[in-house]
């Protein structure tokens, strides 16, 4: 009998947000971007045609109009996409560090008969909060101290869960990683095709037509130009999300020292 493995919730809002992405950039491209640059581009060779030293001028249309931009602009808005689910499901989970999931005075202490009553009040939360890491890693280390009355085992065990989830946060980076390292990839083609349809045109330079080849190195340098400056920024930005991951990590490991295991008593 075959099992159904249904995919999760981030795997699908994955999928749907690059095929959204992937719409709105070339209805861009096609509607606005791709339009404006064939102008700009048939005015030069117009004014061109009629003075030989007129002097191109760079424009933004012309700069991002190839596939290959296009292409970067898409993996650049789909990596935005992912980060964003990621950073806000983490900024979410990190306010359940501001609220008392053990509440006990000053003074108090919990016995490992006593771990059983205080597993069901955290696993009373809401269901999005229970599936929390701090709400997981307290229940770790309580289930630990209520099967072995060993406190330096449950703040192991809490340890534990949380080097094992900030490894998990760790690896599910790799996909915008690879987008990160993808995107320079991209431009990179770009520059092979500019370079390679400039060589084939280059009987015309000989004539003195230097328009298409000019336009085939610009292709060349410009995809590699808008590849390494949308790198550049995702780089920027995983660097910070992976930052406020592992503080988040870090802070609930903390909390988990202030919050149960200083209270925890084996006689």
């Amino acid at each position: 009998m075959k099992k159904s493995f249904p995919l999760s919730f981030e795997a699908i809002y994955q999928l749907f947000s690059l095929i959204v992405v992937i719409i709105m950039v070339h209805a861009v491209y096609v509607g606005l971007i791709r339009p404006r640059a064939d102008e700009i581009l048939a005015r030069q060779a117009t004014l061109l045609a009629e003075d030989k030293s007129y002097e191109i001028k760079r424009s933004v249309y012309v700069l991002i109009r190839d596939y290959e931009q296009e292409a970067c602009f898409i993996l650049l808005l789909w990596a935005l996409a992912i980060m964003g689910y990621k950073g806000t499901m983490t900024i979410k989970q990190r306010r359940l560090l501001d609220k008392d999931l053990i509440p006990l005075a000053e003074g108090m202490r919990i016995l490992p008969e006593d771990t059983r009553d205080w597993s069901r009040k955290i696993q009373a939360l809401p269901t999005d909060q229970r599936e929390s890491l701090l709400p997981k890693a307290l229940l770790a280390a309580l289930q630990r101290f209520g099967l072995t009355g060993n406190i330096q085992d449950a703040a192991a065990a809490a340890h534990a869960y949380c080097t094992s989830e900030g490894e998990r946060l760790e690896s599910e980076l790799s996909m915008v990683r690879y987008i990160a390292w993808a995107i320079p990839s991209v431009g990179f083609l770009g520059t092979v095709r500019g370079i390679g349809d400039a060589l084939g045109q280059a009987y015309k330079a000989i004539e003195g037509d230097i328009f298409g080849v000019t336009t085939s190195l610009g292709v060349a340098f410009n995809s590699t130009l808008i590849a390494l400056l949308l790198s550049l920024v995702l780089m920027f930005l995983v660097h910070h999300l992976q930052l406020l991951e592992e503080r988040y990590v870090l802070d609930a490991e903390a909390y988990c020292e202030e919050h149960l295991t200083r209270h925890l008593q084996t006689q």
